[in-house]
């Protein structure tokens, strides 16, 4: 059955000088401040809608991993996963790097990769942002 998550973002003045709040309405987790600097300079305590992509990404990815490791047989004890977004001003987003690290019993380093590339490839997350060059390094614990 299809889901669908929601959220929206207030946002008030112009794009250098305003700011915004998103909401995260479908969890009801709270309501984090955005603002053009925080996008582009020091965060300061607001978030941006790039670090909002780097938590969605890290928490897909590591899900499928997750999955595909347990479907061969080696479900994981702890994956560590870090996404950083790269956002450039006129660019847009110009690529992801996901790093991960896992504690997985009976798996050699490079059967870990290899399902780490595949879960790079298929998370539903990497699958929306085709548009963006996502690299990764991958290692065991």
């Amino acid at each position: 059955m299809a889901t669908t998550r929601h959220a929206h973002t207030v946002w008030e003045g112009d794009l250098l000088k305003g700011k915004g709040v998103a909401t995260l309405d479908s969890s009801g987790l709270g309501s984090f401040d955005v603002s053009w600097p925080a996008r582009t300079e020091a965060a300061n305590g607001k978030t941006s809608p790039e670090e909002l992509i780097a938590a969605a990404h890290s928490s897909c990815f590591s899900m499928a991993l997750s999955h595909g490791l347990a479907g061969a047989g080696n479900p994981p004890t702890r994956l560590e996963t870090k996404a950083d977004v790269t956002f450039q001003p006129g660019e847009g987003i110009t690529g992801i790097h996901l790093t991960v690290e896992g504690d997985v019993p009976g798996i050699d380093n490079d059967a870990f990769v290899a399902a780490a590339e595949d879960a790079k490839k298929n998370c539903p997350v990497s699958q929306a942002l085709t548009g963006t060059t996502i690299t990764l390094s991958a290692k065991l614990a």
